[in-house]
């Protein structure tokens, strides 16, 4: 039996075309061409923001709106290319993730104690994680990209932005089938780096 691809609305690729537009010219040095692909993305981005947020602990140590603006500062500065919508995403997911951690790092190493807590890595953040487990699993997210970059990516994308395995495929022109043997990769790869010795 095939696959099923995710459905197609005509909106979603008039969009993705702008989208596309947009990023072509920002990597072409466009400052107001990337100033306008932020804006097209800011409620999306904005979401990824509180969700890095919620993964980052019970007290967070920027507001969603200082976390995303302090990302596009980030990401003004760097010479990055994106080739489509899910690099442009994944990529603000992971300057947001670095600017999470390094907030963390600061704090915890002002406070200078706490234990250690383990935790699954489930893509249902109700609660918080701890500060310690979401330096570790930022870490752990860093050394996973050194080794195979997608899989980081796929991460990203669904642990960090909430995306959905249908959502991803779409993003990536693959099969949801195939997102899913790539999250089973990466969740192992991750558990062995985050388990204990």
């Amino acid at each position: 039996m095939p696959e099923r691809q995710p459905d197609v609305d005509v909106d979603d690729a008039a969009d993705a075309a702008t989208v596309a537009g947009l990023i072509t010219a920002a990597e072409g040095g466009d400052r107001v061409a990337a100033s306008a692909l932020f804006d097209s993305l800011y409620r999306e981005l904005h979401r990824v923001a509180k969700r890095q947020l919620r993964s980052g602990g019970s007290s967070p140590p920027l507001s969603p709106t200082t976390l995303l603006h302090e990302c596009y500062l980030n990401m003004t500065r760097s010479s990055a290319s994106f080739p489509d919508r899910a690099r442009f995403v994944a990529y603000a997911a992971r300057a947001m993730r670095g600017l999470v951690v390094d907030a963390l790092r600061e704090r915890r190493a002002i406070k200078r104690g706490g234990a250690f807590f383990l935790t699954s890595l489930d893509t249902d953040i109700g609660d918080s994680v701890p500060e310690t487990e979401a330096i570790r699993l930022g870490d752990a997210l860093d050394q996973l990209a050194a080794v195979d970059a997608a899989l980081a990516e796929l991460v990203e994308l669904k642990f960090y932005c909430g995306f959905s395995f249908v959502e991803i495929a779409g993003m990536r022109g693959v099969s949801e089938r195939t997102v899913q043997r790539d999250w089973r990769k990466a969740r192992l790869l991750l558990h062995r780096e985050l388990a204990p010795d």
